[in-house]
């Protein structure tokens, strides 16, 4: 057959939507991630762990290969992979002798090295987390119960701190959790204006406005938001977007959530939930609390009930609508994670030295254990680098 011109013309035309929407659909949604490194921070006193171990991880099966001893380490119970790839910072829960450690994290081995290591300014830190710029660590100490920001040098060190405050105010009712301030979280809001932190001892969310330019934090007006008295706020989850908060309660076992006022940093109580059956009647201490990428379900740790509590996320009013529990195969899990692909949740369970993976279903919400299974000692956080 003879190509013409006018039927070059007419095949050119027949094409060219197909290739504007292959085109729109490649800058829309880039292909996902599949390899990633995985770093689970453990604790080691008592135990037989070493430190922070690594391992290989696939996103589309959710299967794990372990890599071994990243970095030694005392206690190092949070961790977190800083947003250049290429260094990941740790607190150490050491009483009066905690420390922040940094190091610098070689993306093909997964070995760490140590850079340097402060002084927490505080007694068992147990929260980590960056700024939107990535140029600052913000530091939650739970025993002295007060926050504190280090700078993050342009070689991956630690800096003297830029800000330290106290948490203080009425204490809750529980007398042998509430003695005191108990700092348990701490992260920047979408916009890096604020800085939102859980109290358990306090049952307050204090929200500070934060100067990303000095590293700086002080009181926002109001300075906090008190939760049902005995409550103990634990740690927080921000929904895509911003303008939604959820509040897992350690002491009551709830979730509260809150709308977010972007402009002014005030929160507004919506709903307070359980995470337990309700015929349920042991001991319990939440832990954990995520919110799915897709902004669609919320996730809370139980420890005592060893469950993952499922929540739908209501599209426009950000309530909650409890699903289900599912039984996370081993002890207190005191952390899980989701995926950077939203297609698996990792339970760390704690006492029973494991880490279960299940499988997420993108339309309901729900969690089928995937038979993954990775023994590591007492692992207490994870955390992910995408990789080649």
């Amino acid at each position: 057959m003879k190509i013409t011109r006018r039927v070059l013309a007419f095949l050119l035309i027949l094409a060219a939507p197909a290739l504007v929407l292959s085109g729109a659909a490649t800058k829309q949604k880039p292909p996902a991630k599949r390899w990633f490194l995985a770093f689970v921070g453990t604790y080691t006193t008592k135990t037989n762990s070493k430190g922070i171990y690594a391992y290989r991880y696939d996103g589309e099966t959710g299967k794990f290969s372990p890599l071994g001893v990243a970095g030694e380490s005392a206690d190092p119970s949070f961790v977190a992979v800083h947003p250049s790839g290429k260094f990941l910072y740790a607190v150490n829960e050491a009483g009066k002798s905690s420390t922040v450690s940094a190091f610098r994290l070689e993306a093909k081995t997964g070995k760490l090295t140590l850079l340097n290591q402060l002084p927490a300014l505080g007694e068992d830190p147990c929260y980590i987390s960056f700024d939107k710029t990535g140029k600052y660590a913000l530091v939650a100490n739970y025993s002295s119960g007060n926050v504190a920001v280090f700078p993050i040098l342009t070689d991956g060190k630690l800096g003297e701190h830029t800000a330290l405050v106290q948490d203080g105010g009425s204490l809750g009712p529980t007398k042998e959790r509430q003695e005191g301030p108990h700092a348990h979280w701490i992260e920047t809001s979408a916009d890096n204006r604020f800085a939102l932190a859980a109290d358990l001892g306090l049952d307050e969310v204090l929200v500070y406005k934060f100067n990303a330019a000095k590293g700086t934090l002080s009181p926002n007006q109001p300075t906090f938001v008190r939760l049902k008295a005995g409550s103990g706020p634990r740690h927080i989850a921000i929904r895509p977007g911003g303008k939604f908060v959820y509040v897992v309660s350690e002491l009551s076992s709830t979730v509260t959530a809150f709308r977010f006022n972007v402009k002014a940093g005030t929160l507004h109580e919506l709903q307070t939930v359980t995470t337990l059956p309700k015929d349920f009647s042991g001991r319990n201490d939440t832990a954990e609390i995520a919110v799915h990428p897709s902004g669609k379900f919320l996730y809370a740790s139980n420890r005592g009930h060893e469950s993952i509590a499922v929540f739908a996320i209501h599209p426009t009013k950000g309530t909650l609508t409890f699903l289900a529990n599912v039984a996370t195969g081993g002890k207190e899990p005191r952390h899980f994670a989701i995926d950077p692909g939203g297609n698996y949740l990792l339970a760390e369970n704690q006492l029973s030295n494991n880490i279960v993976v299940f499988k997420i279903d993108p339309a309901t919400g729900g969690l089928t254990p995937t038979g993954e299974v990775i023994e590591v000692p007492s692992p207490v956080d994870l955390a992910f680098l995408p990789v080649e």
